[in-house]
């Protein structure tokens, strides 16, 4: 085992830990942790565009872009985080430019910016161009910029590097005082642990898109940073909120961008007919996600779906000049060509939804400080990107947001890092803090488990897919819950064929695993406590928002199994049972439905309202 030191470090190499690098790396020491190297972390796959109201097309402000997330998020979004990264995005997208990024330019020479669903001017007037873009590879632009950038200052890297735990003083959830310590880091090519001596720790991993089988995900994004907090005692927040992209690859889920439909990109039935008028009569095709993957998923219910088993929708770009297209949407085209065999010039592509963005995470405040509980950080632990949940997208993220999301926050968590490293003091490692995961790994490859990875993951995603995804219902997700249960004894008794330690992926994917079924689980358990309509959670048998019992966030924490809840008569409460509990997010809550899993414990936080009281949401 190999020990090292630094002031600050960063647990992922996406847009938002670089971002956070080259804030923190000319204020303290700070290395970057990644389990992949950084040019091939998944920001590289956004493709549509950052938004933020530069006013270089037509009239825009920040207040509107403000009001656009917390209606598009249904009303869930913390608004003063909403404010902040509103306010912030203008100077966003300039840093980028000053960094060289090469957004695509008006005739004027100015950054030209494209329509995307749920911007509009004026609170809802009509659509704005506020998508800051690059063709169709913006993210792939900001992820190329960035690593450029920390190169050349100098930024310490720990390339293919697996952070499987986060060390702290002591218990968060009993001792106000635990801070973070550093991390422990499998190193892939070798096999060796590492234990990374660390002032302040930034989780900024990324997703957990890999929860479901459709996903525009990539397969490393398996919520290694959300489990290994949760693991740690910190909770998850808002963990039911997944959004589904409307516009995956039928049967594949990888992703066609918004974009398209920004260009002017058409959604249609089987009969040809623009179905988003009868939906969202207002904007049509550029309504928020969540709209629009209902619409389509419920055309397809309906019996209006398009091909040969009338599962899909259609994407028509047939109407556009086929160098509009060229010059504006090259790689999604590409897309269609290579794994559809669809040409978009002369047919419209099939579509379907997608599992595309987590809207949960660690819960953080605006200075991307963690929270161990409601209102009380984690000194020196901090994180940013789709890993957090700050909650700038509540439950709902409009397209764009998330570009601007790792860039806003990731610098805030960068010079947040660097700040408290400046007068912390560097904490001592117990001898054994690599024991817990030098015990999991160990196990793994020395057992004599029989269980596959392989098998086990399919499982665990075809039942994320068929009862915990678009739609939902007590009934579906009581069935996915029991499915878990049964996966996670099944895990127990995993084996691997490969013992070695060079490169052992299949041993990283047993690990994967692991964090998989355990988010997995959270994000069951609150979709089944919240009895409500909302964002990207809909519950079939309770259609409409509840504001009354459910303008809150939901904090999952971590219970052992042996500490299952009693009911009134002390038997243990199983999978898929509810029991009544008050309130205990403020004075005056009404009693609600919560939900103990066998390590779930649920509780709530209520949502940050500035300006814009809750209203109906109409586009």
């Amino acid at each position: 085992m190999q020990t090292h030191s630094y002031d600050v470090v960063i647990v992922g190499a996406g847009g938002a830990g670089m971002r956070a690098a080259l804030e923190a790396s000319p204020r303290a020491r700070t290395a970057v942790v990644s389990k992949l190297y950084p040019t091939r972390s998944h920001t590289g796959a956004a493709q549509g565009g950052m938004c933020a109201a530069l006013a270089n097309v037509e009239d825009d402000n920040w207040e509107w872009h403000t009001f656009d997330t917390v209606k598009g998020g249904d009303y869930l979004v913390d608004q003063d985080a909403a404010e902040i990264m509103a306010k912030e995005a203008i100077d966003a997208v300039l840093d980028l430019e000053r960094m060289g990024l090469p957004f695509n330019r008006t005739p004027e020479g100015r950054i030209d910016q494209r329509r995307f669903g749920g911007h509009t001017r004026n609170h809802g007037e009509a659509p704005v161009r506020r998508a800051c873009y690059a063709a169709d590879r913006t993210g792939h632009m900001i992820l190329q910029t960035l690593y450029q950038q920390c190169v050349k200052q100098d930024v310490e890297f720990f390339n293919e590097f697996y952070v499987l735990d986060v060390v702290l003083t002591g218990d968060p959830a009993t001792d106000p005082g635990a801070r973070a310590a550093g991390v422990v880091a499998y190193e892939l090519a070798t096999g060796e642990l590492h234990v990374i001596r660390a002032k302040s720790v930034v989780f900024a991993t990324g997703g957990a898109g890999k929860v479901y089988k459709t996903t525009s995900n990539a397969h490393t994004l398996t919520g290694d940073g959300m489990a290994v907090a949760y693991r740690r005692g910190i909770p998850l927040e808002d963990m039911e909120f997944f959004q589904f992209h409307p516009t995956g690859l039928a049967g594949l889920g990888i992703l066609l961008s918004e974009a398209a439909r920004g260009e002017g990109a058409i959604l249609r039935n089987a009969s040809g007919e623009r179905f988003m008028e009868r939906y969202a009569p207002t904007i049509k095709d550029l309504a928020p996600r969540d709209i629009v993957a209902r619409s389509m998923a419920n055309e397809v219910r309906e019996g209006r779906g398009a091909g040969p088993n009338k599962d899909y929708v259609l994407l028509d770009l047939t109407h556009l000049e086929p160098a509009h297209i060229d010059a504006k949407l090259p790689d999604i085209t590409e897309f269609a060509r290579t794994y559809l065999g669809v040409e978009p010039y002369t047919e419209p592509v099939p579509v379907y939804p997608t599992a595309h963005y987590a809207m949960g995470g660690i819960p953080t405040n605006v200075r991307t400080e963690v929270l161990r509980n409601n209102t009380d950080v984690v000194p020196g632990l901090f994180a940013a990107g789709e890993v957090a949940c700050v909650s700038v997208h509540g439950s709902n993220r409009l397209g764009t947001n998330s570009l601007l999301d790792i860039n806003v926050f990731g610098k805030r968590a960068g010079i947040a890092a660097a700040e408290y490293a400046q007068t912390a003091t560097l904490e001592e490692m117990p001898e054994d803090a690599a024991h817990d995961v030098g015990v999991a790994i160990a196990s793994i490859r020395a057992g004599a488990g029989t269980e596959n990875v392989a098998k086990i993951r399919r499982e665990l995603q075809e039942t994320m897919d068929a009862n915990a995804q678009v739609f939902r219902t007590k009934e579906s997700l009581t069935t996915v819950l029991a499915d878990i249960e049964a996966l996670r004894e099944r895990y127990a008794r995993v084996g691997v064929s490969d013992r070695g330690s060079v490169y052992n992926t299949e041993l990283v994917e047993a690990l994967e695993l692991g964090f998989l079924l355990e988010l997995a689980e959270v994000v069951v358990v609150g979709a089944l406590a919240r009895e409500e309509s909302r964002g990207g959670h809909f519950r079939e048998d309770f259609p409409n928002r509840d504001d009354e019992k459910f303008m809150l966030h939901t904090m999952a924490y971590r219970v052992p199994p042996t500490a299952r809840v009693a009911g009134e008569a002390g038997e243990v409460v199983g999978a898929g049972e509810i029991v009544e509990a008050g309130a205990s997010a403020g004075e005056g809550t009404p009693p609600r439905p919560t939900f103990e899993g066998t390590s779930v414990r649920l509780d709530y936080k209520p949502v940050t309202v500035t300006r814009y009281q809750p209203m109906e949401r109409k586009y």
